[in-house]
C-alpha cells in the first residue's frame, strides 16, 4: 500500500507543470464562472462527434448527442434491469394485431420541436407521426448512406421497395405511400411488418427511429448534419468540431409546459446508492453540458483529479496507481469522496478481415493462421486484468457466447503450419520472396492504441507476418469503412440491444458496409440461418441457431475475436443517478451536480 501511495504522489507532482497548461488551455476560469452562477453544469470527455443526424451515426460519441437533442418513441428505462423499454414520445407501448405484424402508437400531445429557422417564424412546431414515418424513410433512403438500414432491411412492408426506388438518380420521393409505414392521423403511427420481428421495440429505442422535422432537413440540405433539430431535453449551443461541443437545456420544453419526471421504481440497491433520491422530479436537472474532445487519456485523467471532469474512465495507464489488487479504490481517491463502479459490458472488440481483399479475402487458411496468432492472454496483461478473452462473435452471457478457446484460438505452432497451408511457408510471400506484409487500420493513435499495436505487430512477427500499423482519426477510419478501403481494422461493437441478433447480423450479406458488416462477409449458409433467427422469439430454437451461426464464423474467421471488457468508472461525489447502463443514449437527463458539493470538494481539495 504504502509503495502504491509513493507513486500516486510522484504521478500528481510530475504533473504539475502539464496540469497548469492544459487548465489554461480549456479554460479553467470560464468553468468556474458557470459553476459559481449556480448553473448545474456537467464537463466531461468526448471523442471526435461525426455530426448529429441520426440517420449517418454509426459510432456512439455522435449517437450520445443526439440522443441529447433527439427522442423516439420509446426509451430504455434508467434503472430497471433486465432491461425494458418504456414510452418515451409514445403515449404508450403500442396496441400488437392479433398476428403480431401491425403495430399502433398514439403519439403524445403537446410535444414540440425546438424553435429553429427551418420554422415558420423560427418557432418549433408540434410533432406528429409523419416525424416518424420521414424519419425512418430517411434511413431507406440510399442517397443518404445511412449506417443503420440494417434495422429496417427486409422488416416493413413496401420499405424496401421505397430503398431500391431511392437508388435512382433523381431526387428521392418522400411523399411517395410506404404500406407498412403509415401516419394514420397526427398522432397515429402505424408500422405493418413482413414477418415478426422480435427486436423491433428495441430499435424503436435507437436514434435511427427518432423524430426529425422535415422542414430542417429541406433547409439545411447537406449541412443538416451540423444543425440538429429535435425535441429532446437539450439543444446544441457551440460546436467546435474536434475540440469541444456545449449544449443548454432546451427552452422548448418550459415555453410548452412540458414536464418529464425522474424514474420511481428501482431496486433496493439502486435505492440504498440514492438513485431514487430524486424519484419523481421534473427532469433534466442539468442546464448545461460541456464536453471536450481531449484524445490523450493523461490529459483527459488530470482533468478528472483537477475536478473539471465530473466522471471518468482509467486508462491502463493509470490502473495501478488507482485500483489496489483488490479491484478496490485507492486511499487517496477514497478520501476525495470519489466512488467507484464496475459493471460488465455487452461490448466486444476484435479485428477484422476486409473479405474484398484479394490477399486477406480470399485465404481462409490465412485468417485462420493470423487467428491462431493472436494470444488473449497478453492482451488480459497489458489491461491489467479487466477484460476477458473472446473466442466467438457473441459476448457473455448471449445466446452463441463461446466460454472456451476454438481451433483457431491462440497456437503458434498451429499458426505456422496454416500459413504453409495458405500458401505463405514462414510467412514469406512467394510472389516476392519476403514476408507477407498486412496492415492494420485503426481510429486512434493515442497512447494506449500504439502500445497495444505494438503487442500485435510481435505476435505477427513470432510467425513470420509483418504487421504495419495505419493511424487515422475516427472520421476518416470510419469512412474508409465505408469506402471497404481497409486491408484489416480494428473495432468494436457497443450492443445495441440486449439480442445475439445484434451480434450475428455484423456478419449478414444485406449489411455490408457502409452498413455494420464492415469485414463484407458473405455466407449464403449464413445468410439462410439468420433469415429464420431474425424472425425467432427467445427460446430453444433461437439459441441453438444462433450457437450454429457462431460456430460458422468461428471456421471462417472473417473477424479474429480479442476481448469483452469490464466497465470501471471514477466519479466524483457531486454528480448524482450515476448508474452504468449498457444501453446510456439519452440518459444525461437523470444526471444531476450538486454545487454545494463541488465547492466542498474544490475547497478541500486545493
Amino acid at each position: 500500500m504504502n509503495q502504491r501511495n509513493h507513486g500516486w504522489i510522484v504521478f500528481l507532482r510530475g504533473s504539475a507543470v502539464f496540469l497548469c497548461l492544459l487548465l489554461a488551455s480549456c479554460g479553467r476560469q470560464e468553468l468556474d464562472t458557470l459553476r459559481f452562477e449556480d448553473e448545474q453544469v456537467l464537463y466531461g470527455q468526448t471523442s471526435r462527434i461525426q455530426g448529429f443526424d441520426p440517420a449517418k451515426s454509426g459510432d456512439v460519441a455522435s449517437s450520445m448527442v443526439i440522443s441529447r437533442m433527439y427522442e423516439g418513441l420509446l426509451q430504455y428505462s434508467y434503472l430497471k434491469r433486465p432491461y425494458q423499454v418504456e414510452p418515451l414520445l409514445a403515449e404508450s407501448l403500442p396496441t400488437v394485431s392479433e398476428d403480431g405484424l401491425t403495430y399502433t402508437f398514439k403519439i403524445r400531445n403537446g410535444i414540440f420541436f425546438q424553435d429553429d429557422p427551418c420554422f415558420p417564424d423560427g418557432k418549433g412546431r408540434e410533432l406528429t407521426a409523419e416525424d416518424f414515418v420521414y424519419a425512418i424513410k430517411r434511413v431507406a433512403d440510399v442517397k443518404n448512406a445511412s449506417s443503420g438500414y440494417w434495422a429496417f432491411n427486409r422488416r416493413i412492408v413496401g420499405l424496401d421497395d421505397f430503398r431500391a426506388s431511392s437508388a435512382e438518380a433523381e431526387p428521392t420521393d418522400y411523399d411517395a405511400v410506404v404500406e407498412g409505414l403509415r401516419a394514420l392521423d397526427d398522432h397515429t403511427l402505424q408500422i405493418q411488418l413482413t414477418g415478426p420481428y422480435p427486436q423491433l421495440l428495441w430499435i424503436l429505442a435507437m436514434h435511427y427511429s427518432f423524430a426529425v422535422p422535415r422542414e430542417a432537413v429541406e433547409a439545411y440540405g447537406d449541412d443538416f448534419v451540423n444543425h440538429p433539430v429535435g425535441t429532446g431535453p437539450f439543444i446544441l449551443h457551440r460546436w467546435k468540431r474536434n475540440y469541444r461541443v456545449e449544449f443548454v437545456r432546451n427552452p422548448k420544453w418550459a415555453e410548452t409546459g412540458r414536464v418529464e419526471l425522474y424514474p420511481t421504481e428501482g431496486s433496493a440497491q439502486d435505492r440504498a446508492a440514492g438513485l431514487l433520491e430524486d424519484a419523481g422530479k421534473p427532469i433534466p436537472f442539468l442546464d448545461r453540458i460541456v464536453q471536450y474532445v481531449v484524445d490523450d487519456s493523461t490529459t483527459a485523467w488530470m482533468m478528472f483529479l483537477s475536478g473539471h471532469f465530473s466522471f471518468s474512465s482509467i486508462s491502463r495507464d493509470n490502473w495501478d496507481v488507482v485500483i489496489t489488487p483488490d479491484k478496490e479504490l485507492v486511499d487517496d481517491l477514497q478520501k476525495q469522496k470519489i466512488r467507484l463502479l464496475a459493471s460488465p459490458t455487452l461490448d466486444l472488440f476484435y479485428i477484422g478481415f476486409n473479405m474484398d481483399d484479394p490477399v486477406v479475402g480470399r485465404n481462409r487458411k490465412l485468417r485462420q493462421a493470423l487467428s491462431c496468432a493472436y494470444n488473449p492472454e497478453v492482451m488480459v496483461q497489458y489491461y491489467n486484468g479487466r477484460i476477458t478473452p473472446v473466442y466467438g462473435p457473441v459476448p457473455d452471457p448471449l445466446a452463441g457466447f463461446k466460454p472456451e478457446p476454438t481451433a483457431y484460438s491462440y497456437n503458434p505452432e498451429k499458426a505456422k503450419r496454416l500459413l504453409a497451408e495458405a500458401g505463405y511457408p514462414d510467412g514469406i510471400d512467394p510472389e516476392t520472396g519476403r514476408r507477407l506484409e498486412v496492415t492494420l487500420e485503426l481510429g486512434s493513435a493515442g497512447g494506449d492504441t500504439s502500445q497495444q499495436i505494438d503487442l500485435l505487430i510481435d505476435m505477427f512477427d513470432q510467425v513470420g507476418i509483418v504487421l504495419k500499423a495505419s493511424y487515422n482519426n475516427w472520421p476518416t477510419f470510419l469512412d474508409k469503412m465505408d469506402r471497404r478501403q481497409a486491408q484489416l481494422f480494428q473495432l468494436g461493437w457497443v450492443a445495441d440491444y440486449p439480442d445475439p441478433e445484434n451480434f450475428l447480423q455484423l456478419f449478414y450479406s444485406a449489411n455490408v458496409s457502409p452498413g455494420p458488416n464492415h469485414a463484407n462477409y458473405v455466407n449464403p449458409e449464413f445468410d439462410a440461418l439468420y433469415e429464420k433467427i431474425r424472425f425467432l422469439l427467445p427460446g430453444e430454437e433461437k439459441d441453438r441457431l444462433c450457437k450454429q451461426m457462431a460456430d460458422i464464423i468461428i471456421e471462417d474467421c472473417p473477424w479474429i475475436f480479442m476481448h469483452q471488457p469490464m466497465s470501471y468508472a471514477l466519479v466524483h461525489n457531486w454528480l448524482e443517478n450515476y448508474k452504468p447502463h449498457d444501453f446510456p443514449y439519452g440518459m444525461t437527463k437523470y444526471r444531476r451536480a450538486d454545487n454545494k458539493l463541488w465547492n466542498q470538494w474544490k475547497a478541500e481539495n486545493k
